[in-house]
């Protein structure tokens, strides 16, 4: 697993100019709405994890920028009709990126149900073939280690890679004044073959502002 991680991130890095675009999220409103979704879900079993919720403000996000959801293959540009998710999961061994398929067509509830049976049966190595390829876009949260911000290899033959820091209090700006609240920072990884940087600006804008309005996600 380490060896094939190994080779295909190489030639991520080396094939495909990547470029990086940064934007801080005001998480306060996205950690009281899973805190909400998650008592409203109780007696369901289901948990709400904040990778569920940027799975859901991705998908999103994407079909509002579709050229986004695209794939660089040989030498042409693929563009994408269904979105397909794939979520890193760490293995004692190297990682793996099982996909949520057709994100957008599927609810808060059913993402956090098949995201955590995705997860568990990666850990246990019992995914089929089909459960990890056909990604068209890839989320690496490394929150939960307490990464404040990082770049990732953008996952080929992917267009672009979402970074997810650790969501931490700190100071943020609101309507002038400089209040105490929770933060959390967002690095986009692009190809260039494929995007330019005003469009890969406005997806990241967008997708910040559906996090930050996080009941736009479910309506």
């Amino acid at each position: 697993m380490r060896r094939l991680t190994a080779q295909r991130l190489a030639q991520s890095a080396q094939q495909a100019p990547h470029f990086y675009l940064t934007r801080t999220v005001d998480a306060d409103a996205l950690m009281a709405f899973r805190t909400q979704a998650n008592t409203d879900l109780t007696d369901t079993g289901t948990r709400v994890s904040l990778t569920d919720l940027l799975i859901k403000a991705c998908a999103q996000a994407l079909t509002t920028h579709p050229a986004v959801n695209s794939s660089w293959a040989d030498t042409r540009l693929l563009r994408h009709h269904r979105i397909h998710i794939g979520v890193a999961v760490a293995l004692d061994d190297g990682l793996i990126v099982p996909v949520i398929h057709n994100a957008d067509a599927k609810t808060l509830s059913q993402i956090s149900r098949e995201a955590h049976d995705l997860a568990e049966r990666a850990r246990a190595g019992r995914l089929s073939l089909n459960e990890i390829t056909g990604g068209t876009f890839t989320i690496s949260n490394l929150g939960m280690y307490g990464i404040d911000q990082f770049t990732a290899v953008i996952n080929p033959p992917e267009a672009a890679i979402l970074a997810v820091g650790a969501a931490n209090p700190g100071p943020i700006v609101r309507d002038g004044q400089l209040v105490a609240g929770t933060t959390m920072t967002l690095t986009l990884s692009i190809d260039h073959r494929v995007l330019d940087g005003a469009t890969a600006a406005r997806f990241l804008a967008d997708l910040t502002a559906l996090l930050e309005h996080p009941v736009r996600i479910v309506l």
